[in-house]
């Protein structure tokens, strides 16, 4: 089969007429990732996976795009190589790597952990100053606002605030399944992957409704992470806030030590 050099698949919206012009292309790379964490997760630790060549053959793509996608695992930490040998199955992290973009239904279940949300609002309506701004949206135009709890095994972890461009997402998000489907599958499955971002991180004391809501006592420590992420396009997609309760949810930071300037300051 020939290499397609990474070129992706058109993506559709589920339920639109197969007949209808496709929105956009999911890169190959992607697909290929999103097919090994499918099958890492029906498999044990040290467990092997196939070579780069074999991952070329099956998908029908270029060296460099299996290489891309298995890099990518091996960034978060989900596989791990040795030169001459190959590429195995790691250890699952019990955290999140600060510098990954993982979704939190991903990040459940690689934990072995039963992830679901209970949907608390979706509207569609006017922006915020600071978010007209962040999401780059021009005057006139609206969000789709969701608001989350998300959990795990049952236990409330996270409240989530989540506004996206009206324009972008607006046929995806006002109808699907938000407690039960992934919402990064349902951006993805819509042409929209969620590439890159940047995010603050806080910690805040729990108000009344935060604690009626993660069922911890009212001033408890949360952790707050406020990002912006931007699609593979490069333009802002989504502007979130998740509440964490500070004694079930953490980060794995991984770090170089800067050292001091010669001269000494």
């Amino acid at each position: 089969m020939a290499a397609n050099h990474g070129m992706g698949r058109r993506a559709r919206i589920p339920g639109r007429p197969e007949d209808d012009p496709p929105l956009r292309f999911v890169p190959r790379y992607y697909e290929i990732e999103q097919a090994l964490r499918t099958r890492i997760a029906d498999l044990k630790p040290d467990s092997p996976l196939p070579s780069d060549a074999m991952l070329c053959e099956e998908f029908g793509v270029s060296r460099m795009t299996a290489r891309n996608a298995v890099q990518r695992l091996v960034q978060e930490g989900i596989v791990y190589r040795v030169p001459g040998r190959g590429t195995f199955v790691a250890e699952p992290p019990v955290h999140r790597q600060a510098g990954n973009l993982l979704s939190f239904t991903e990040e459940m279940r690689r934990c072995g952990r039963i992830p679901s949300s209970r949907l608390l609002s979706r509207e569609r309506r006017e922006p915020g100053p600071a978010e007209a701004s962040r999401l780059q949206l021009a005057p006139g135009d609206e969000v789709i606002a969701l608001r989350r709890l998300r959990v795990a095994d049952d236990e409330p972890v996270a409240i989530e605030e989540a506004v996206f461009p009206a324009a972008k997402v607006a046929a995806l998000l006002e109808s699907a399944d938000l407690e039960h489907a992934s919402l990064h599958d349902t951006l993805v499955h819509g042409g929209h992957i969620p590439t890159m971002g940047r995010a603050r991180l806080g910690a805040e004391a729990a108000g009344p409704d935060d604690a009626e809501l993660l069922g911890v006592r009212e001033g408890a420590p949360l952790l707050v992470e406020k990002r912006v992420i931007h699609d593979q396009d490069g333009r802002p997609l989504e502007l979130c806030e998740s509440r964490y309760a500070g004694d079930r949810y953490g980060l794995d930071v991984q770090f170089d030590v800067e050292l001091p300037s010669p001269n000494g300051s």
